[in-house]
């Protein structure tokens, strides 16, 4: 009889990636994966550690997964595993801490357990490390008939092409937890691509933990993203190509007219900018100033025709002041995002910036937060507004049938608008087909109705 896996990942869409890359190598072992819950012999949580609340998410789902099964082998895999290791080694709930350089011998650990049955640490200084493995699985080839219940369909899929970050801000531990900039071989990445385009994905999402530092470390291979960009976009069936999110120094002139003259390219670009406040800015070790944020997104704007344009914020960093925060939420809003993703400050153990002075009170970022959130309503009203009766393509990744009656096809325009479609019952317009559409009124919260574009 097969044993059964459960999976429960954590964290960023590089994680979700390495999850996935797990499930299919313990697949391809003979084992069945099944949802996280009671009844697995096997336990994998890929842990994140971005924060502390992170941390203690991590510890919650390791404890839920030994309480739903005494039994079972629980494994602390991934980013907690990196920064808490002594911690995790005290544990009792654990029986398998697996670092991230080791996740791609997960088999190899698994199969060792059930010869010993000895509670082991598999964990490197990842600082060290300086390569992008070349060993082992190359990248996600779903096998046919998969029943694995975490993997999308085939419309839309992550590909990570880069892994670590040198920046080192004061507010992050992932370069510690991520070590060095380190990117994966072009040919690598092509061969994943082809796999997945021929498995009928239509678009890829290039992802990694600083994509904006892809190829500095491969100085004999004299690639950069760019570079890499313009040999997926030479897959013929793959239709779509959506970039993850990037520094701003990344958008020049030069960038930002190669990637237009790309049509695969979807006009949806996330910069990160933490701040629009130069003090805080500089606080945080960022590297640009808001001055100069503005100006990439004019670069954008230049090239692109009303790009989608989102971004993360923090607020309630430590020292931030009420008129810091407000020359941050005036910025946000002279730039006209489509989302910006909102986050407290968390005070993060091993950080300068948990050591800093004047640490903003919960109460304080909460409100900041809520007034931040406000403006983000308000501006992707206003973008989506902006793209009524336009013509768009929309990719459908969803198709249900109604309970009155009717199928509802779902999906993202090329500037990742979610937007529905109302068809008869005779509709043949399948899951992974391209339609051309009007965007109409919103339905639901930032979900727009469509129709299907007449000339």
């Amino acid at each position: 009889m097969k044993k059964k896996v459960a999976f429960h990942n954590l964290g960023c869409k590089v994680n979700a990636y390495e999850t996935k890359s797990m499930r299919q190598i313990l697949e391809s072992a003979g084992y069945e994966i099944c949802p996280f819950g009671p009844g697995a012999d096997v336990y994998i949580v890929n842990t994140c550690t971005v924060t502390d609340i992170a941390d203690k998410k991590s510890r919650q789902m390791l404890h839920r997964a030994r309480k739903m099964a005494p039994q079972a082998v629980v494994a602390a895999v991934g980013c907690y595993v990196q920064t808490g290791t002594a911690r995790l080694a005290e544990d009792l709930a654990v029986d398998l801490i697996i670092g991230n350089s080791q996740k791609e011998q997960i088999g190899e650990i698994l199969e060792q357990y059930w010869r010993e049955q000895e509670r082991r640490e598999y964990v490197e200084d990842i600082r060290k490390i300086r390569t992008y493995p070349q060993a082992g699985p190359k990248g996600l080839k779903r096998s046919k008939g998969s029943k694995d219940p975490g993997q999308d369909g085939h419309t839309r899929v992550n590909v990570k092409i880069q892994d670590g970050c040198d920046q080192f801000c004061s507010y992050c531990i992932i370069p510690y937890a991520r070590g060095r900039v380190r990117s994966r071989r072009p040919e690598d990445v092509l061969e994943e691509v082809r796999e997945l385009a021929a498995q009928g994905y239509q678009e890829v999402v290039l992802t990694g933990i600083h994509l904006s530092s892809y190829g500095v470390d491969l100085r004999d291979e004299q690639t950069d993203l760019l570079s890499l960009i313009r040999q997926v976009h030479q897959v013929d069936e793959i239709a779509r190509i959506r970039l993850g999110s990037l520094e701003p120094g990344i958008i020049t002139e030069r960038s930002a007219e190669g990637l237009a003259a790309l049509p695969k390219i979807c006009p949806h670009f996330h910069l990160s900018l933490q701040s629009g406040c130069d003090s805080v800015l500089k606080r945080m070790n960022r590297r640009y100033t808001a001055r100069e944020y503005r100006e990439r997104c004019g670069i954008l704007r230049k090239y692109f025709t009303d790009p989608a344009l989102t971004t993360d914020i923090i607020v309630g960093f430590p020292g931030e002041t009420e008129e810091e925060f407000e020359e941050s939420r005036t910025f946000v809003e002279s730039i006209g995002f489509y989302e910006t993703h909102i986050f407290q400050y968390s005070r993060r153990a091993g950080t300068r910036a948990a050591a800093m002075c004047g640490q903003v009170p919960r109460s304080v970022k909460h409100a900041r937060s809520s007034r931040m959130l406000e403006l983000h309503e308000r501006q992707s009203g206003i973008y989506e507004e902006r793209h009524k009766h336009r013509q768009a393509e929309l990719l459908v990744e969803e198709r249900e049938q109604m309970p009155s009656g009717g199928i509802r096809l779902m999906g993202h325009t090329r500037e990742y608008i979610k937007a529905a479609l109302i068809k008869d019952n005779e509709c043949p317009i399948q899951i992974n087909d391209k339609i051309e559409v009007e965007l109409l009124d919103e339905i639901e919260p930032h979900v727009l109705l469509c129709r299907e574009w007449e000339e």
